[in-house]
């Protein structure tokens, strides 16, 4: 599937989905500076990694989903919540690469600030399209193992 930038979705979006997305990342961002002011700052900031907009994304995704189902004439719940998951997965595959990146950083960045910039995005870019190629060939072998 190509990577495409679309403005369809911002028009199916209601305004209370909004809202919904900027309470539920604001109650993510609380809870990561709780954790981070009872354990440090260490481990908040690992709560932080976690994409705010996610509880939100997934929810939303799915709601889009069966709605434009539902309004084909057919049961979305299904198409729903396979949505959902594919957002999970990518969210997942997308937190390997984010650690990677703050591992790259943490270790490089007393030699220098935009050297270990540099680096770090390198390899969160080159962490992040390996696992996602890796997953794909992975799927695209158990799916002729099965058959």
């Amino acid at each position: 599937m190509p990577v495409k930038l679309s403005s369809s979705s911002l028009k199916q979006t209601h305004w209370y989905e909004y809202g919904v997305r900027f309470v539920l990342g604001g109650l993510a961002t609380v809870l990561a500076g709780l954790v981070g002011a009872h354990f440090g700052e260490t481990v908040g900031g690992l709560f932080l990694a976690l994409p705010a907009v996610f509880c939100a994304s997934a929810t939303l995704i799915e709601s889009h989903e069966r709605r434009a189902k539902e309004k084909a004439g057919l049961d979305g719940r299904r198409r729903g919540r396979e949505a959902a998951a594919l957002d999970a997965a990518g969210a997942s595959l997308g937190s390997i690469g984010l650690a990677a990146f703050a591992a790259v950083f943490y270790i490089t960045v007393p030699a220098s600030t935009v050297g270990a910039f540099v680096a770090a995005v390198a390899i969160w870019a080159a962490v992040s399209v390996s696992i996602w190629w890796l997953r794909r060939k992975l799927r695209i072998v158990s799916r002729r193992s099965s058959s």
